[in-house]
C-alpha cells in the first residue's frame, strides 16, 4: 500500500466528489494520506477528515501566502490545537506543515512578514515536538538560513515539492530531512529535479501528489488525485534503477518512520 505524504482534500477542488473519490482509496492502493492544511480555516477542515477516514493524518499550519492573517493569538490557538491532537497524545496530528517561504507570487505577504511566522512556526513545532512540512518556491537561501538557525532538523521533516540544486539537497541530506518527490518528476522539463532524485539516497524519499494540483504525466494539467501515485513512483524507480514496488514499500517505511504511524 502507498503511503501519501502531501494532499489537499479539503480544497474546493473535491466538494462534489470527496466521499466517493477518498472512499475509493484502498480499492487504488493508498493506505495512508496526511491531509496537509495550509491556512487556520483548513486546519479545522483537516482535523474534519480526519475523524470521518480512518487513514487520514493531519499535519497542521499555515502556508507563507496566509501568513498575513497571523497574530499570537491564532498562533497561541493553534499550537494548543496540534498540541492537543497530537499523536503523540493518541490523535492524528503527525506533523506541523505546511509552512515556509514564498517569494514567487507578488499577492503573497511582504518576506519579512512571512519570514516573522515562519520563525514563530518553526518554534511552534519544537513546543508540540513534531516533524515539520515545508514549503519553499524561490526562496532557497533564506528558508535553509532559517531552518538552521532554529535548529529544526532536530524535529526533522519532509521538504516538500523540492525544487532546489543537487548541492542544497546535500545540505538538507545532511541534517536529516526526507524529500517530497511529486508529479513534477514525470514532466519532460524535470531534469534538474531528475538528477536530485538520482542522487538522493531512496531512504530519503517520500511520495506526494500535492493534490488537487501538479498532476503527473499522463494526466498534466488535470485534477490530481493521490491514485495517480503509481505514476510517480514509477519515474523514480526508472530514474533509480529499482522497481515500482520496492520504491513504494521504501517510502512507506520512510513515512512511517518520520511520522510516526503504524504499518500500512
Amino acid at each position: 500500500m502507498i503511503f501519501e505524504t502531501h494532499a489537499h482534500y479539503d480544497d474546493e477542488a473535491f466538494d462534489e466528489d470527496r466521499a466517493k473519490l477518498l472512499g475509493s482509496m484502498e480499492r487504488g492502493g493508498i493506505g495512508r494520506i496526511v491531509n496537509i492544511a495550509a491556512d487556520l480555516d483548513s486546519c479545522r477542515t483537516t482535523l474534519a477528515l480526519c475523524g470521518e477516514f480512518p487513514f487520514i493524518h493531519a499535519a497542521l499550519g499555515v502556508h507563507p501566502s496566509g501568513t498575513g492573517e497571523l497574530t499570537d493569538e491564532s498562533v497561541e490557538w493553534l499550537t494548543d490545537l496540534i498540541r492537543k491532537n497530537s499523536i503523540k497524545n493518541g490523535g492524528k496530528v503527525v506533523a506541523v506543515g505546511e509552512i515556509g517561504l514564498d517569494y514567487y507570487w507578488e499577492a503573497n505577504p511582504p518576506a519579512d512578514i512571512q519570514k516573522k511566522w515562519f520563525a514563530r512556526q518553526l518554534e511552534m513545532a519544537k513546543e508540540v515536538s513534531l516533524p515539520l512540512v515545508i514549503h519553499s518556491r524561490d526562496a532557497a537561501k533564506d528558508t535553509f538560513d532559517m531552518i538552521k538557525e532554529h535548529r529544526s532538523f532536530e524535529e526533522g521533516g519532509i521538504i516538500h515539492c523540492y525544487a532546489y540544486s543537487r548541492e542544497m539537497a546535500r545540505d538538507y541530506l545532511s541534517m536529516g530531512f526526507y524529500f517530497g518527490i511529486g508529479g513534477v518528476v514525470t514532466f519532460k522539463n524535470s531534469r534538474k529535479l531528475r538528477e536530485v532524485v538520482e542522487f538522493l539516497p531512496i531512504e530519503n524519499i517520500v511520495l506526494e501528489t500535492d493534490s488537487p494540483y501538479l498532476s503527473p504525466v499522463p494526466h498534466r494539467g488535470k485534477r490530481n488525485s493521490s491514485l495517480n501515485l503509481p505514476y510517480i513512483a514509477e519515474e523514480i524507480g526508472r530514474i533509480k534503477g529499482m522497481d515500482a514496488e520496492s520504491v513504494i514499500e521504501i517510502t512507506k517505511c520512510n513515512a512511517m518512520r518520520l511520522f510516526g504511524v503504524d504499518a500500512v
